[in-house]
């Protein structure tokens, strides 16, 4: 592995003033880019898919918990698979304090094939507090291409779908799937994707996660 040239103060301010120019340019273009995600158009979801979780069985609009958000994120546990991705195991380890998220009315949450009864150990194994639901009894994974079917055998992948509330009517909004999870984890990354974006629920000053009013 080759190490970066060693050089003096100068040479490093100059190179780095020349580098800042292309970071401001791509942060520029990454404002631009949220405008056209939070204009993209929405489908509204009409199928009933029945999730089971830590309370029994619960519907898409019950994940929302409330809340006009929710951010799924699409965990790769196959029914027969006895622990779920290692991969997504260490994105779920970097998502911060929901209270943030929640504090802006997103909700966020896991999904996966696998039955509860496997999620659950495993989840308490990793010391995770992240709702997780398991999606074994519809074609939620499938409907929403988590699953894809590659000689007709099932196959996993990892991905993040946003989803808007309005009132009893639920809509996607948005979705990314494999490369397209790099960079995420914070929370304002992830606010990034949704269809209101980092738009405040009452106020726009963040503070320690146990000072909000949920």
């Amino acid at each position: 592995m080759s190490l970066p040239e060693i050089v003096s103060r100068e040479r490093w301010r100059a190179a780095r003033a020349e580098l800042l120019l292309k970071e401001e340019a791509l942060t520029r273009a990454r404002n631009a880019l949220g405008g056209e995600r939070r204009r993209l158009p929405m489908v509204e979801v009409d199928a009933e898919y029945v999730f089971e979780g830590g309370d029994g069985k619960a519907t898409l609009g019950d994940l929302f918990d409330g809340r006009p958000q929710l951010i799924l994120y699409h965990f790769m546990f196959a029914p027969e698979w006895e622990r779920g991705c290692p991969n997504c195991s260490a994105f779920l380890d970097q998502i911060g304090h929901l209270a943030h998220l929640r504090a802006r009315g997103t909700s966020f949450a896991a999904v996966s094939r696998a039955p509860f009864t496997r999620i659950l150990p495993f989840k308490a194994r990793m010391g995770w507090t992240v709702p997780w639901y398991s999606s074994y009894h519809s074609d939620f994974n499938r409907d929403f291409e988590a699953t894809l079917v590659v000689d007709d055998e099932p196959v996993e992948r990892p991905g993040i779908s946003c989803f808007l509330r309005e009132h009893d009517r639920v809509f996607h909004t948005y979705s990314a799937y494999d490369r397209g999870l790099d960079g995420l984890g914070s929370t304002t990354s992830l606010l990034d994707l949704t269809a209101l974006g980092r738009v405040p629920e009452g106020s726009d000053r963040v503070r320690y996660h146990d000072e909000y009013e949920d």
